[in-house]
């Protein structure tokens, strides 16, 4: 009888091993779509309010699902050019220091209404994963499911 349930057991683990794992249900807007742009557009005037302009984005994550949007950018100058952290007014205007950030590494947390993105949380050279707050999770879990 024991024997029996073992290989019973062992089966049911087998087959739920070999079954395949939910995907994310985020998505990521493709270049050249409507929302990465919006999403761009909705985080640059930040992004050069803090570091000066003008500035354009590599893009590291960015993900989508339904209104709730996730990224994770490197602001540049223009064609690659590297920020000047010192010189940014963030860190001449506002004190803060570039020994203590991560460069201008920003990550934002957006939401959707109609045809706009609009963000409603925001870092820029963060050195920690703020976005995994959990008071954060209820509205963006479907977007950061590693941390929520």
């Amino acid at each position: 009888m024991i024997r029996l349930i073992s290989m019973r057991l062992a089966l049911v683990l087998s087959l739920c091993l070999a079954l395949p794992h939910p995907a994310a249900a985020w998505t990521e807007p493709a270049r050249g779509t409507a929302d990465r742009r919006a999403m761009m557009d909705a985080m640059r005037p930040l992004a050069e309010m803090n570091l000066g302009a003008p500035v354009e984005f590599v893009v590291h994550t960015l993900r989508v699902d339904g209104s709730a949007g996730f990224a994770m950018v490197s602001a540049q100058r223009p064609g690659g050019g590297e920020i000047d952290m010192a010189q940014t007014p963030m860190v001449r205007q506002q004190g803060l220091d570039p020994e203590f950030m991560d460069g201008a590494n920003m990550q934002a947390l957006l939401w959707k209404s109609g045809q706009s993105w609009a963000v409603a949380h925001w870092a820029i050279g963060a050195t920690d994963a703020w976005w995994a707050d959990p008071a954060l999770c209820p509205q963006w879990a479907a977007v950061t499911p590693e941390v929520c």
